[in-house]
């Protein structure tokens, strides 16, 4: 077929493209990231590259969808584990973490996408948990649904943001930190923290 690279079938070159948009478009930007570039990057011409994609408009909206429908059966099925809502969000951020590692690119290009529809999946099972929590009576009764929601998601796309700059062992800590926010043990509570004061001020004065 005309545009086609000889030798290569139309889902394998078509999911090179997809690949080659997500890195160059986390490389420089949306604005930045050509048509030219990414066909180069993806070792098509350009030519072929419409024939998959009449433009750069239907490329990135494509690349985000297919993020998406990477991303959400896995992170629903992870977080469908257990019924305990701490042990869900634990598993999604460990699922997420899975996602970054086998695409690299992904957290850049999820920033520099910002504004456009990303990662949808990844708040729709947050609101998924939240709203079963709720009705497990596992939320408290004055926190708001929406505003844990948004919690929540404000926190799992921080760590996406971070790990395009933290080392594998950094993130790895933040990650585990996270875990602790969620589960509460992140900070003393009150009562050993003034246990603690106490004793470090006896040292001091004997």
């Amino acid at each position: 077929m005309l545009g086609r690279p000889v030798g290569a079938s139309g889902e394998e070159t078509r999911q090179r493209i997809i690949v080659a948009t997500m890195r160059c478009v986390a490389g420089v930007g949306y604005s930045r990231a050509t048509i030219r570039e990414i066909a180069r990057t993806a070792d098509v011409t350009s030519a072929s590259l419409y024939h998959y994609f009449p433009n750069k408009s239907e490329l990135l909206t494509a690349t985000v969808r297919e993020i998406d429908e990477i991303a959400l059966p896995r992170v629903r099925s992870a977080a469908a584990h257990s019924d305990d809502v701490v042990e869900r969000l634990e598993a999604m951020l460990d699922e997420l973490d899975r996602l970054l590692r086998e695409y690299p690119h992904l957290a850049a290009f999820e920033r520099a996408m910002r504004g456009h529809a990303g990662l949808k999946g990844l708040r729709d099972t947050i609101d998924d948990i939240v709203r079963d929590a709720q009705a497990r009576g596992a939320l408290s009764p004055d926190t708001d649904p929406g505003a844990a929601v948004n919690a929540i998601y404000a926190l799992a796309r921080g760590l996406t943001d971070r790990s395009a700059n933290l080392t594998a062992d950094a993130y790895a800590d933040t990650l585990a930190s996270a875990k602790k926010l969620l589960r509460g043990t992140l900070f003393e509570p009150r009562a050993s923290r003034r246990a603690s004061t106490a004793q470090r001020r006896s040292k001091r004065d004997p």
